[in-house]
């Protein structure tokens, strides 16, 4: 009776490992697991160091068969990658964890701690936990080989525009700062008439079509030139060539319309000026004030070109100004501009002070002007205009001076101006002091113009001391409140790092 309540009060029995001879918990192959690691090794077959290639130009990792990938250390993702390439031999295992070991970023090697498990003798279950050690080896990709060996483009976009003046360029330029259109380009190079835009992928150049039909009225024309095929695989490799045209039309510039297109703006007088061009031409009527927008395919099936040079604006001083207060409007006519006045003013060259010729026109800047101030026109009384519409107008309603704006101390504005922008980073072919001039009049284009500063990104300059909003001359001048701070971003045209953009 006693043997009987011993037994039962004791712990299962035990036996012996028929290889060692320690005792053991029973299991269906009566080894202990010492005996049986040693007899069986589980992760054999499974590599114990792999390689795997790496692009220090983009940061990828490369994913076979033909892709790269971007990918953080230690991220679940670089896990991934790392398991796919062992992907087969673990396919006889079951993986139960798989995690990193830590190893110095710049040692170039990636450890990865796996537990599997697997059935070995008579039905039992080992478990085994090893490290596979993986080798990063650098290898450039393919898109990065061909921007090393100056090959690299499978698309361009040809950005043209057939005027003397780059004021549009220059905002385009801003809008495609402020949307971050320029981060898929590999190289931006400007040309005298415009600029070119060079991507690796012909998808990212049409989205740079569509963005720039978005901004500024223009069209465009696709080509694509066969490089390489392979009759084989039925596969062919083509450059693709988008030549986009903007209209011949800036800011400040003095048109001609059509008569039919002049009807269908409301009746407006033929010669009105652009002031400005945003996704759409804007025009007014210096003589009603009336004002219509042109889009882009209307412009191309009724165009019309400027009828002055940008050099031939003259200087003129006022020497007297009235305000119109009633406006006859004819039948059909279309909408008045609330934020310009129309005057009547006599005003007389400056070069001609000397004599005592003077002229007279209506103008839409009648809110700006007083006796004595100086003002920048077209001479269209003593100027050869060579233009289709002009040739076929009555000559009594071809004005003869065009005032565009009240003009300022130039050198004054430049040392107040306590702001800056971005500049996209280029290849430049040369900068004349015409460039420069030109730059110039967009800044003070956007200093005017409030419209077209709210599409802008305005960064304040710090080394410029802050003063008051208006100078002396009471120009215009940018507030504090539309300015951002600086953040010294550095970005080239690839969106990396890279050289400084601000100017």
């Amino acid at each position: 009776m006693e043997y009987m309540t011993e037994s039962t009060n004791r712990s299962p029995g035990h036996i012996l490992c028929c290889e060692c001879g320690v005792p053991i918990s029973p299991n269906p192959a009566n080894i202990c697991v010492a005996c049986l690691r040693s007899k069986v090794d589980i992760s054999q077959g499974i590599p114990k160091q792999v390689s795997i290639s790496f692009c220090k130009q983009c940061q990828r990792y490369f994913q076979p068969p033909g892709t790269w990938i971007q990918c953080a250390l230690e991220s679940r993702e670089l896990l991934a990658l790392c398991l796919n390439k062992i992907k087969a031999p673990l396919s006889k295992v079951r993986l139960v964890d798989a995690g990193f070991v830590w190893t110095e970023p710049h040692s170039k090697r990636l450890k990865v701690k796996l537990t599997i498990q697997k059935e070995v003798m008579n039905g039992a279950i080992l478990q085994q936990v090893f490290v596979v050690d993986y080798v990063v080896q650098c290898q450039m990709c393919g898109d990065c080989h061909r921007v090393e060996a100056k090959d690299f483009w499978k698309a361009v976009i040809q950005v043209r525009q057939k005027t003397l003046h780059k004021k549009t360029f220059y905002y385009l330029e801003q809008l495609i700062l402020k949307y971050g259109m320029h981060q898929n380009t590999l190289r931006i190079k400007e040309i005298h008439d415009g600029l070119d835009f060079y991507y690796s992928s012909k998808q990212h150049a049409q989205k740079m079509v569509e963005f720039l039909q978005c901004t500024v009225p223009c069209r465009y024309k696709a080509s694509q030139r066969l490089i390489s095929q392979d009759i084989h695989s039925n596969t062919y490799n083509y450059k693709s060539t988008f030549s986009v045209e903007i209209v011949p039309v800036c800011k400040d510039n003095v048109v001609c319309l059509s008569p039919k297109l002049a009807q269908s703006l409301g009746n407006m007088n033929q010669i009105c000026v652009c002031i400005r061009v945003t996704s759409a031409i804007h025009l007014i009527d210096p003589n009603t004030l009336q004002v219509a927008d042109v889009d882009g395919s209307t412009f191309w099936n009724h165009p019309f070109n400027s009828l002055c040079h940008p050099k031939q604006l003259e200087e003129f001083i006022v020497m007297d100004c009235s305000i119109v207060r009633d406006i006859k409007r004819g039948a059909g006519a279309g909408m008045i501009s609330k934020k310009h006045t129309l005057g009547e003013v006599w005003v007389q060259k400056t070069s001609e002070l000397n004599t005592d010729k003077q002229y007279f026109c209506r103008t839409h800047l009648g809110h700006l002007l007083n006796p004595g101030d100086l003002v920048l026109g077209f001479d269209l009384a003593n100027c050869n205009l060579n233009d289709e519409h002009v040739n076929k107008m009555n000559s009594d309603r071809v004005p003869d001076v065009v005032l565009i704006k009240k003009s300022y101390d130039r050198t004054k504005r430049q040392r107040r101006r306590n702001w800056k922008l971005k500049e996209l980073a280029r290849e430049r072919e040369n900068m004349d002091t015409d460039d420069e001039r030109q730059y110039q009049d967009f800044l003070e284009d956007l200093e005017e113009d409030e419209t077209i500063r709210k599409n802008v990104n305005i960064y304040r300059d710090s080394a410029i001391p802050v003063e008051s909003d208006t100078d002396d001359e009471g120009a215009p001048r940018i507030s504090l409140a539309e300015m951002l701070e600086d953040l010294h971003i550095s970005q080239d045209a690839t969106g990396g790092e890279g050289t400084s953009m601000m100017t």
